[in-house]
């Protein structure tokens, strides 16, 4: 099936594996949250047994260098796509006030991206990640 948009997540190449993963969960908490008809039904095994749902479409990661992250930032804003995004500093944070105090305490040209997530119409998340290579 091929969809007429695309989630993507974009991790710093120079991230620990834990860090990575953990980019890729949080960011996308953020589109399953708040992008409408994003998330499918609820799975069933054989058994009777219901799984909770999950995204209808594939979610495509990618790895940048910090200036390919903030490029493809800085390329989302200008097209006024929406993203969920991931800073250093929320590494050393404990819950979601923190995360977003953490945030609010920088300018948008000061975040120390680790991450982000966007989903938008799929020439427009091709255009915003222009250049940027499928995490390995």
């Amino acid at each position: 099936m091929k969809f007429d948009t695309k989630i993507a997540v974009v991790v710093r190449d120079d991230l620990a594996t834990w860090q990575k993963l953990n980019v890729t969960a949080f960011t996308v908490s953020g589109i399953a949250a708040h992008v409408e008809g994003v998330i499918g039904e609820p799975y069933e095994d054989g058994s009777g047994n219901v799984y909770l749902p999950m995204l209808r479409q594939p979610v495509l990661v990618f790895s940048a260098s910090a200036d390919q992250i903030l490029r493809a930032y800085e390329r989302a804003l200008r097209r006024n796509v929406r993203c969920a995004i991931y800073t250093e500093e929320l590494f050393s944070t404990g819950h979601d006030e923190a995360n977003r105090a953490a945030v609010k305490a920088c300018a948008s040209d000061e975040l120390k991206l680790a991450g982000m997530a966007l989903r938008d119409q799929r020439k427009v998340v091709d255009r915003v990640l222009d250049g940027l290579m499928l995490h390995q």
